[in-house]
């Protein structure tokens, strides 16, 4: 899961954004691969080539409902003049035994059907009169119904070139040929290539589990009442389902309170079922910010290598932040600051590059591109900070959304991307070109 610990740093240290991801991604390491079945396997990374054991389809078959012939029984048929033709019997998909089309005969066969022995060619039943010589009909009378359709003659209106209506064996795959690569993360079309392929298993990193905690004593749970001072937890809401967004199984921690031995208890609790732990809250220098006490406290047992780095980062919003491993197994640890708009943008930076690290994926990060700023005036951003707006983007244009508080949730809500301003610009003008990451 990781690797040594994250360096440490001096308290006075004023990290930039890139030295903390840096530092979170060379400790953070591709969790081991294991065998899944197929359905759990889903959201996956592949971490081998798998090759065709077998053509798809795997032999000649029909893609149509109709009568399966020989091309020259049915050349210059018309409606005038129909090629009445012998009807051996019926093909249907799955059948083991072939019946053998000889001249002046059709057999009736049913779409995904082998293409027997002696036919050349697929008739849609639409330009035949289904056995019924009453014209042409729209489709076959059930075998169940009118067993008789599958003998006698059948009236036959237009004609067919070589192989019409025919899937080729190996025209999908071909044995031999590479199905998918090393990499590839598994949805729903890649599992029914590896089903129709004959895999029931493949080899795969799993998808990291990750536990979401968020911690202060004035947090409420949703639906409950609010007492005097109290707020609804948001963050440990929106921060488990960034992380399953992200591809991880996310676990969430009702909100722990403001109590260092509750809040190291829990930690120790969840650590069973833990690749990654993220805490939100209690990173500050506030004398409740009850995480710092807790997590060196877990860094002081006998773990060489464990230990919880707190930092401030050259970033609004989010400059408290602190990050390590804890453990026996040197689980990493993500402490997020509390309020939520930073909770949300540390997440984005942060932990979902370290998410996508554990499943093994080569580009880890949020797509970034450049777009004209449409805003009413100037945005302003602290000298020597980084700068994370809100925006909401669209067609090469971005406007901001919401003010700069680190609080309003109404506005994040209302953004899919980042307005990115960097550390030596204090002033952006509208029109100016920005740098924006694309959340959606």
């Amino acid at each position: 899961m990781s690797s040594a610990a994250p360096r440490p740093a001096d308290q006075d240290h004023l990290w930039s954004v890139d030295e903390h991801l840096e530092d979170i991604l060379a400790t953070v390491r591709p969790l081991e691969p294991i065998e899944l079945q197929l359905l759990d396997a889903q959201g996956c990374v592949l971490v081998e080539d798998v090759t065709v054991p077998v053509s798809l389809p795997p032999f000649d078959n029909s893609s149509m409902d109709g009568y399966a012939v020989r091309v020259a029984d049915v050349a210059g048929a018309s409606e005038e003049f129909p090629a009445v033709l012998d009807v051996v019997g019926d093909v249907a998909a799955g059948q083991a035994e072939l019946l053998h089309v000889g001249p002046g005969q059709a057999a009736r066969i049913m779409t995904g059907a082998p293409l027997p022995p002696g036919a050349e060619t697929v008739v849609p039943v639409e330009w035949t009169d289904g056995g019924l010589g009453e014209g042409p009909v729209s489709g076959m009378r059930a075998r169940s119904l009118a067993p008789e359709g599958a003998e006698g003659h059948v009236h036959v209106y237009r004609s067919a070139e070589a192989r019409a209506h025919v899937r080729a064996q190996g025209s999908d795959v071909r044995a031999g040929d590479r199905a998918l690569d090393a990499g590839t993360v598994l949805g729903p079309p890649q599992i029914a290539l590896l089903a129709a392929i004959g895999r029931g298993t493949v080899r795969v990193r799993p998808r990291p589990r990750v536990v979401v905690m968020s911690t202060g004593s004035e947090l409420v749970q949703p639906d409950e009442s609010l007492g005097t001072g109290q707020i609804y937890d948001s963050n440990s809401f929106a921060l488990t389902a960034a992380a399953r967004d992200a591809g991880a199984i996310a676990y969430r921690v009702g909100a722990v309170a403001d109590d260092a031995e509750t809040l190291r208890s829990t930690i120790e609790d969840q650590l069973v079922r833990a690749d990654l732990m993220v805490t939100t809250g209690g990173v500050s220098v506030g004398a409740y910010d009850v995480v710092k006490e807790a997590l060196s406290s877990v860094a002081d047992e006998d773990e060489p290598g464990s230990g919880v780095d707190f930092r401030k980062l050259a970033m609004q919003p989010g400059k408290p932040q602190g990050f390590g491993t804890i453990g026996p197994d040197h689980t990493p640890l993500l402490a997020l600051p509390g309020n939520p708009v930073s909770s949300y943008v540390s997440f984005e930076l942060f932990v979902r590059p370290a998410i996508r690290t554990l499943m093994g994926l080569d580009d880890v990060h949020r797509p970034r591109t450049r777009a004209t700023l449409t805003a009413k005036k100037a945005l302003t951003s602290p000298k020597g900070r980084r700068q994370f707006l809100r925006g909401a983007y669209t067609d090469g244009s971005v406007a901001p959304v919401g003010g700069a508080g680190s609080h309003l949730v109404a506005a994040l809500a209302q953004a899919d991307a980042l307005i990115v301003v960097p550390e030596d610009v204090e002033s952006v003008e509208p029109g100016a070109e920005v740098e924006v990451v694309l959340l959606g």
